[in-house]
């Protein structure tokens, strides 16, 4: 017996507060649920009472962590998360395992997700889901084994296996250009397209040309795929990943601005957490992706 049951509530419970301790609401943790909020409140004190812990506070029209629900939350995150991968693996063959890969839009789409046919077909026994994340969480209260990351290697807690670095290059609508710029300053004359995660791109851009006039400011964009379609309907010159780029260029949807090409402010990594042991799935992943990206 692992202990005994007054020290172990119902999952139902578990969730109900992992969900308010997140959102600081029994209604948003309600709607989250699809339970009323009587339903979640009766969870709540029910945990309470079990433990004979004060959890929660009202604070106004929401509700705030104690002391002592700020370190159990943490620990009860870490707890779910792990059954939920638990409950994922013994789905899938047993002999292989599963990998929950969160991937980054515009490399899972357009770089990665081409080539997993290949990893299928090299490790069958390996189930590979992915979901999409735009930025860097804790691993702790998740369900993913391993994470696509781009920047530097700013991650606290995790392991890093080097992908590449992210080169970019200038596109257009065909009819913009003729053909591309022998000169990168007759950019300058066009509308330039933004990313919000890379507000100096364009800069550094001009600075790695030999321009050292600074590009004026225009419509800045979340994701390259968004910024791509502004692009392909004449909005203006976007700076995307090579890797991103081809396959417009190829079509003929869009054509380069310019040939100069420039490494970007960061690179792309494979991280998993560094406190967890790396199973049979996670390794042959590790061993495939450093055969795709080596010179």
């Amino acid at each position: 017996m692992i202990a005994p049951r007054r020290f172990l509530p119902s999952v139902s419970a578990l969730l109900c507060f992992e969900a308010v301790a997140r959102l600081g609401s029994a209604t948003q943790a309600a709607a989250e649920l699809s339970l009323t909020q009587g339903a979640v409140s009766r969870q709540l004190r029910a945990l309470e009472d079990q433990l004979n812990v004060r959890l929660l506070e009202r604070a106004g029209r929401g509700l705030t962590l104690t002391a002592a629900g700020t370190k159990y939350a943490e620990e009860v995150r870490t707890i779910l998360a792990s059954l939920a991968r638990a409950s994922v693996g013994v789905q899938t063959d047993a002999s292989g395992g599963t990998l929950n890969l969160s991937i980054l839009p515009a490399f899972g789409m357009h770089w990665l997700a081409p080539r997993l046919r290949d990893f299928a077909r090299q490790h069958p026994e390996v189930t590979v889901n992915l979901s999409t994340r735009l930025a860097p969480f804790d691993f702790r209260g998740s369900t993913f084994d391993a994470a696509i990351h781009f920047g530097r290697e700013d991650w606290p807690g995790v392991h890093y296996l080097p992908l590449m670095p992210e080169t970019v290059v200038p596109v257009c609508a065909p009819e913009l250009f003729a053909r591309p710029a022998d000169d990168p300053a007759d950019l300058l004359r066009h509308d330039l397209l933004h990313l919000d995660t890379r507000p100096r791109g364009w800069a550094r851009w001009f600075r790695a040309v030999g321009v050292t006039t600074d590009p004026a400011g225009g419509m800045v964009f979340d994701q390259f795929s968004t910024m791509a379609q502004a692009a392909i309907h004449g909005l203006g010159i976007a700076l995307l990943p090579t890797f991103f780029a081809e396959p417009y260029l190829e079509s003929e949807q869009l054509a380069l601005a310019s040939r100069h090409t420039t490494e970007s402010i960061g690179s792309y990594y494979l991280v998993w957490p560094a406190g967890r042991e790396t199973d049979a799935a996670l390794t042959a992943f590790c061993d495939w992706l450093s055969a795709e990206t080596s010179p």
